[in-house]
């Protein structure tokens, strides 16, 4: 048998930063990315908790590092990954059990993904500086 070429038009140059992606797209990919910063980040965080527990000593250290304006905007950056990864979760979990996978749905539930996470960052972003 001899084998046909089929000519596929393929794209020679994908530019991921031109292509527009829908919103349920980047809400995806920011919860893959703030998973990954909350993991990468979790011994410090680990390292923070065993500062602020050890004795009055290490808690002073601990108010000391926390106190920071840097380590505030971290600690900011870490609270918008935690609480867009569990809202973002509790949509994926959501779409598991066939809830609000039309067009329509996901594009509103996306939405309030963003916005909750956003709002309760800035909430508890208040709280924290």
């Amino acid at each position: 048998m001899s084998e046909i070429a089929i000519k596929k038009e393929r794209p020679k140059h994908l530019d991921l930063l031109v292509i527009k992606q829908p919103l349920p797209a980047i809400a995806s990919i920011l919860h893959r990315v703030s998973g990954a910063g909350l993991f990468l980040m979790l011994p410090v965080l680990i390292w923070l908790l065993q500062l602020s527990l050890e004795s009055p000593q290490s808690f002073e250290t601990f108010r000391a590092v926390v106190g920071h304006p840097l380590a505030k905007l971290v600690l900011t950056g870490l609270l918008w990954a935690f609480l867009h990864h569990f809202c973002m979760g509790i949509r994926i979990l959501l779409l598991d059990l066939d809830i609000g996978t039309d067009l329509k749905p996901s594009r509103t539930s996306t939405k309030a993904v963003l916005a909750v996470s956003l709002a309760l960052t800035a909430i508890l972003g208040v709280k924290l500086w």
